[in-house]
């Protein structure tokens, strides 16, 4: 099965994913929808951009269908969890999409913004709710959400949604559902640890991997540049001189970095914009409205934030502080060439950072190359190249180590030698004018 209109889905849907310019299925659709279908319990892991939303949505509106119109009061027939705001509406848009000619009810939940029109629209019941654990957890808690008749579960993003600390939050929500259901996770990447917490959330699940695991997009074009810490502003700036460069992603650490970089650019007359945890959701969404819509060039993000970005058209990502968790550099990289197109990320890193880089080209198992022409590449590997091993930055790492004096005579040494016949008698100045560690000229 290679298309959409293979897998026997109502007409009403078929409608609503051609018209949204899809027939042909991608490779992680064609694996994971059939067994979804089929009512098992999956681990999908597939890179960012392949159309999991998709793999994981269409199956599950084509079941809801059966029991169209069978809705209880604050009752959600199926549940999909995300770890971020952005990444929930995302899904969301997506859903209504695919269900507009359907009379399937949606409603989505999250923190940052009012609750009481999130109560409202579940006091007569939904067919699919989207929500982040945080605010699902409240509602529930305050019975404004019943979940005991959860017929289908869905963890998106499920590694980065574990590792930012909603274990707890998963579980008790976990609590609340019925035993009986489907459960499926769906990812870009999946640690060993996270993968041991799925299975006892999943009962025996088919584990789908279209690539291997934490490997970065292929159409990706990787580039490091070597800057001190202190430069890494100035160079931001010279690269977006590039006019190439006309939608550009950029990763910062904290919150407060990624205020300081768009101020940064704004004062420079590139327009760009910020989004994070500290920004309303109004804000937050309206920059990102901005950035799909060209009004600004360039959006500064951190990696929670940055999780429900999709955004077609993102020529680059930069990496201005390289990230503590190498699979959030996969998360990252992956916002750009989506949807078959090509991109190009390029990483800052300063002598600090060089740690995790290594950790970085650990997991995806590739040199990221070294972009030299820049003008402050010989002041970044200046800061350390003595004590790196790195032989991209320190070439000198790549010779072999010699001996000290190789090919050379050895020093002279002070060594005792015999005294001339001359110098035990005392005689003459023989002994007086020889020279020390040689014997003397017996000639004489």
């Amino acid at each position: 099965m290679s298309k959409f209109a293979d897998l026997g889905l109502r007409d009403a849907i078929l409608r609503a994913v051609e018209e949204g310019g899809y027939t042909e299925m991608t490779p992680i659709q064609r694996r994971a929808i059939p067994h979804v279908l089929e009512g098992k319990d999956l681990i999908a892991i597939a890179q960012t951009g392949t159309g999991k939303t998709a793999a994981f949505s269409l199956p599950i509106i084509q079941m809801l269908l059966k029991g169209e119109g069978r809705r209880n009061p604050k009752v959600a027939r199926s549940l999909i969890l995300a770890p971020t705001r952005e990444l929930a509406v995302q899904i969301a848009e997506n859903i209504r999409a695919y269900t507009k000619y359907l009379h399937l009810r949606i409603a989505l939940v999250y923190g940052g913004a009012s609750s009481k029109p999130q109560i409202k629209s579940m006091l007569a019941g939904v067919d699919i709710l989207i929500a982040t654990p945080g605010r699902l957890l409240d509602l529930t808690n305050q019975r404004h959400i019943d979940l005991s008749q959860v017929e289908f579960l869905v963890l998106d993003e499920a590694d980065r949604m574990l590792d930012m600390g909603f274990i707890r939050d998963i579980k008790k929500i976990i609590a609340y559902l019925p035993k009986k259901r489907q459960t499926v996770m769906f990812s870009a990447t999946m640690s060993k640890t996270v993968e041991k917490l799925a299975n006892s959330i999943l009962c025996n699940p088919v584990r789908v991997e279209v690539n291997p695991e934490a490997t970065t997009a292929e159409k990706v074009e990787q580039h490091v540049l070597m800057v001190p810490k202190s430069r890494k502003r100035d160079l931001l700036v010279h690269m977006l001189k590039d006019a190439s460069i006309k939608r550009v992603l950029i990763f910062t650490r904290t919150k407060h970095g990624a205020n300081r970089v768009a101020l940064h650019l704004e004062k420079r007359g590139i327009s760009s914009g910020a989004i994070h945890g500290n920004k309303s959701q109004n804000t937050r969404q309206k920059a990102l409205n901005a950035f799909r819509s060209g009004q600004i060039r360039a959006l500064v993000a951190t990696d929670v934030a940055a999780r429900g970005i999709d955004v077609d058209g993102v020529t680059h990502v930069i990496n201005f502080d390289l990230p503590n968790e190498p699979e959030s550099y996969v998360h990252r990289i992956g916002r750009t060439a989506r949807a078959g197109a090509t991109g190009i990320s390029l990483s800052f890193c300063d002598h600090e950072e060089r740690d995790y880089l290594r950790d970085i080209e650990k997991i995806i198992r590739q040199k990221v190359p070294l972009m030299l022409e820049h003008p402050f590449h010989f002041e970044g590997i200046g800061m350390a190249a003595g004590d790196d091993d790195d032989t991209r930055i320190n070439p000198r790492r790549a010779a072999p180590n010699r001996r000290n004096n190789a090919g050379k005579h050895k020093a002279n040494r002070r060594i005792k030698q015999p005294k001339s016949a001359s110098a035990k008698s005392g005689g003459g100045n023989a002994g007086r004018n020889q020279r020390k560690g040689r014997p003397a000229d017996r000639s004489r």
